[in-house]
Formats: C-alpha cells, structure tokens, sequence
C-alpha cells in the first residue's frame, strides 16, 4: 500500500495511488455538481427540481408525496428541502396532486423533464469527455467499494466507542 500524500491538483499520474481520496471525491463532487446547478439556474430550474420530475415520472404508479419525500431526502441539502421543491413545481404547475397526496406530471412538467433530460445528457457528455463507461464503471466500483470498507470499519468501532458505563 502507498502512503498518502498531501492532495496535489497538479499530481502527475504515476504519483495518484498517493492521493486522498476524500479531496478527489469531494473535488469532482463540487465541480460536477455546479456545472450541473449553474446550466440548471440559466433556465430557472434546480437540480432538486429535476430529481422530483424524475421520480414522479418514473414509478409503476403515482408516489404519494411522503414516499418521494423518503426517497430523495437523502440527496438533498437538508430535510425539507424536497418538500418545499414539490411544493415549488405544484405552484409551477408541473406537479398536481390528488386526493391521497399521489403525485402527478401535468403536461407542462413532463415537457419540463423532457427538456432537462437533454441537457442534463448534454452536460454528462461534458463530464464523461474522455472516459469510457468501462473505466467510469471502474471508478464506481473503487467508491461503492471504500464506502463499503468505510462504512464495516465504522461498525466495527462503535463497541469501542460506546459510552463507559
């Protein structure tokens, strides 16, 4: 295993097994999240917003509003900040919703996702200049595996972070 060194943008590639991965991670989170976030705001819509259209969209049946909160709440910056994005697209009138709460694309909002989802294939294109989906599937692996390793280690700590009786 190679010891870590301080993180370097300028890094050269033979020295990368070096890197933190915790700046890389967070570094192409940062960047990619606001290349996203600002081509969004050039037309008067949030990432947040698109995750809604997505879920409403594509479900066997209509999500009662609670289940889409569940579902997306974990993404969000906050634990109302769905809630008040579906709000947001049934005051837009992108959403409606019955009288179990289900909710629905209207027209408009459909027309809405279409949109988004060209330019959200637009920008992926963008991101993904360069690297092939062999490679990009790769890298997942490499995070779901040291969240996976993370995540063991940190269960593996708790007795020994367990408060002293």
């Amino acid at each position: 295993m190679t010891d870590q060194a301080p993180a370097d943008p300028a890094v050269a590639d033979e020295a990368l097994a070096s890197q933190p991965v915790g700046y890389w991670a967070g570094l192409a989170h940062e960047v990619v999240t606001a290349h996203l976030r600002d081509a969004m705001a050039r037309i008067d819509v949030t990432q947040p917003q698109y995750w809604v259209l997505n879920r409403v969209h594509g479900g066997p049946a209509a999500p009662a509003r609670a289940e889409a909160l569940a579902q997306l709440t974990p993404m969000a910056a906050g634990p109302d900040e769905i809630g008040r994005t579906v709000d947001q697209l049934l005051y837009r009138g992108w959403l409606r919703s019955d009288a179990e709460d289900r909710l629905y694309l209207t027209d408009d909002g459909e027309a809405a996702r279409l949109r988004l989802r060209a330019l959200v294939t637009e920008l992926r294109a963008v991101v993904h200049e360069g690297v092939d989906d062999q490679e990009y599937a790769a890298a997942l692996r490499v995070l779901r595996r040291m969240v996976a390793n993370v995540r063991g280690a940190r269960a593996a700590e708790a007795p020994w972070t367990a408060e002293p009786r």
